[in-house]
């Protein structure tokens, strides 16, 4: 029995066997075209249990696993109304039941399973897929090797967002036989879920001409391969898993467990995928009416203050942030410290000495000046020497072994245990009902690793377990305070994922000092955060030359601006172009949440001496181009624009040509940038 499902030429093709056996055959852009070679492989889902054959020459892969071969069919649902496919599967030990969550007039598809132990004897699980297709490498005409494109996207502090685009045989995967034990894997281990690769990924086929994008929505472990089984490529999406996390399952008999969940969307490049996934983003994420209208926030650590603030340092920054148009003044790290801090946070009462008459009357000025105040927190932590740490039970920390897990001088709180949600809670009410503050930003500068042994069944469960606890408070968070505005920050983009961003209304995308680097950064942010969640530096230094200020502030227009530097010590003319910077910025704001990514030159990675994004909004489009280190001073870019205009900086040395779809511009300086608009207005 075949089963056909589609949603804005994404179609699922489901077929229930014989056996009762579901396979997922088809997740493409274009009919199911019959692979019989792959059925026997092909599944739905994925479930290994300890103890039960996983009868495949495997290796490592999450290939035929126990519960696979024997999981059968035993009825499925339409829900019309909720676009909501549900399947039940059944065996001996476990019913799984797979959803699949369609969007109207969006090619994209949110899945996941919730598995419920029916036996009478506790199942213990290894691995469970969030999303499983055999198939990824249809066609006929062409092999894989030659037809498949995998795109990575390469994380890591300060060099956030660096994808690549691989073939199968750069990444020592050459497709020479039916099947083998090798896969590309890709996975990350810990509280960090960006360290070193974003939760997402893409796979082109160049024959069908499609792409597949992928995200796995966990604020934690998760893990995606792809490999090979029946002569067809696979795609596995899922959380965390025994091998490669540490993580296992004792469901108790009528226990149940849901994975976390994961988003695939279809285009024919990687532009029209990323399009889709950007509109499925904009329905998951929760919309905060007190950052609707995208505010100008001022942020007093990169280039600033560098965590050291006290009131007479302050006091000259807010009257310059002010004039300079911000609308929110976040005082960053060290209000809290008498000295070194790193490994006394967590108490997070003002020291005293830093603002004489109180914190208070810093926030107070700040309101005087027309802005809303903020601050910095770094609420899941507590540092080894922090005053209060002994008032915590270990049951209050991630513990492995019996001890209590220590990183970078500070413990783990553990967010499932009530004291320290009682505790994280307590501060909130603190500096937003005495202090008057209406902006957070919660920052996170450790990883805790493969997780705690505390009333869990593996570490990985208690991780788990915790990343939903912490997600569930900040929504509580955001319930208990409607008028807050909170920011995800981990040393800026180690947590760039859409479980945290599904109840966070900003993502800091990285904590790179150098204006030049954040240029590629903030080009390609829009591939992982929505335009209007990815704030960007904007943080001109005063010894900078002619183009820093106005650089600085094309970093940061498209997107969320964040700003900073040595504002109360620039010049005339510098302050001037962030003045009008921070103008072009309000003028154009009301149309980011509308805002749609493309690269018409690829990918920016930091080895190319250009750098460009463009955003359509409805019939508008907008590009920022940035000159690096190029020694030509002319780009062409294949993009279709019928009046280009720079609307920042009014005075850049820069000349527009457009004819025949391409745009011609010449930028005279190296690092100097420009916005150009082609509106109907």
């Amino acid at each position: 029995m075949l089963l056909n499902f589609s949603e804005q030429n994404l179609n699922l093709t489901f077929e229930v066997t014989d056996e009762g056996r579901l396979l997922l055959l088809n997740c493409f852009n274009h009919e199911y075209t019959s692979h019989e070679s792959m059925k026997k492989y092909s599944t739905a889902i994925e479930i290994q249990l300890t103890g039960q054959n996983q009868n495949d020459h495997h290796g490592a892969k999450h290939t035929v696993t126990s519960e696979s071969t024997t999981l059968r069919y035993v009825s499925h649902n339409y829900i019309e109304d909720d676009k909501k496919l549900e399947f039940t599967l059944e065996n001996d030990t476990l019913r799984a039941k797979l959803h699949y969550q369609f969007y109207t007039g969006i090619s994209a598809v949110r899945s996941w399973a919730v598995i419920e132990n029916i036996s009478s004897e506790n199942a213990e699980i290894e691995y469970v897929s969030s999303f499983s297709f055999t198939g990824i490498d249809a066609g006929s005409q062409m092999t894989a090797n030659e037809k498949m494109r995998i795109y990575i996207p390469h994380n890591s502090w300060v060099r956030e967002l660096a994808w690549r685009k691989y073939t199968l045989s750069e990444l020592g995967f050459d497709k020479i036989t039916s099947f083998s034990t090798k896969r590309i894997n890709i996975t990350n281990t810990g509280t960090w879920s960006a360290k070193e690769y974003l939760p997402m990924g893409a796979a082109e086929n160049l024959e069908t001409n499609t792409v597949l994008m992928w995200q796995i929505e966990n604020n934690g472990s998760w893990q995606w391969e792809i490999g090979d089984i029946a002569d067809a490529l696979y795609l596995k999406l899922s959380g965390p898993a025994e091998n490669e996390n540490h993580w296992h399952k004792s469901l108790k008999p009528g226990e149940k467990f849901e994975t976390v969940k994961a988003a695939v969307c279809i285009g024919e490049d990687f532009d029209a995928a990323l399009a889709q996934m950007t509109l499925y983003r904009r329905l998951i994420t929760r919309h905060n009416p007190a950052d609707g209208r995208l505010p100008v926030i001022f942020n007093d650590y990169m280039n600033c203050l560098w965590a050291d603030p006290t009131t007479e340092k302050m006091i000259p920054v807010i009257d310059k942030a002010a004039e300079a148009g911000a609308e929110y003044y976040c005082m960053d790290a060290g209000w809290y410290a008498d000295g070194t801090w790193w490994e006394t946070v967590g108490e997070w009462q003002p020291c005293e000495w830093r603002f004489p008459g109180g914190i208070k009357k810093v926030f107070d000025y700040i309101k005087s000046k027309g802005m809303i105040p903020g601050i910095w927190l770094e609420i899941e932590v507590m540092g080894i020497k922090c005053p209060i740490v002994n008032q915590f039970d270990d049951e209050c920390f991630f513990m492995r072994h019996g001890k209590r897990v220590i990183d970078h001088g500070r413990y783990q709180l553990d967010f499932r245990n009530h004291k320290v949600r009682e505790f994280a809670t307590s501060v909130i009410d603190r500096v937003v009902n005495d202090y008057g503050v209406g902006y957070i930003k919660m920052d996170y500068n450790i990883d805790g690793g493969t997780g705690t042994e505390v009333n869990s069944d593996s570490f990985g469960d208690g991780l788990l377990q915790h990343n939903r606890a912490y997600v569930s408070w900040v929504g509580e968070m955001m319930d208990r305070y409607p008028e807050l505005i909170i920011e995800n920050c981990s040393s800026g983009g180690m947590r760039m994922d859409y479980a945290l961003l599904g109840v966070h209304s900003i993502q800091s995308v990285s904590d790179q000092e150098d204006y030049k680097n954040t240029a590629v950064i903030a080009a390609n942010c829009a591939t992982a955060v929505l335009p209007e969640q990815g704030a960007v530096w904007s943080y001109p230094k005063s010894n900078g030359d002619a183009n820093e200020a106005r650089f600085n502030m094309v970093n940061a227009m498209l997107t969320r601006m964040h700003l900073s530097g040595e504002i109360a010590g620039l010049t005339h003319e510098q302050f001037e172009d962030v003045k009008t910077g921070v103008e072009c910025y309000k003028s154009l704001r009301s149309q980011i949440p509308d805002f749609v990514p493309f690269y018409p030159l690829g990918l920016n990675s930091f080895e190319k001496p250009w750098a460009c994004v463009g955003y359509r909004a409805h019939e508008d489009m907008y590009m920022a181009i940035w000159r690096l280190n190029a020694e030509e001073d002319t780009i062409t870019i294949p993009v279709t624009m019928q009046n280009p205009r720079i609307i920042y900086p009014s005075a850049s040395a820069c000349t527009l040509q457009c004819c025949d779809g391409e745009l011609r511009i010449r930028l005279n300086d190296k690092y100097s940038a420009v916005i150009i608009a082609n509106t109907l207005v």
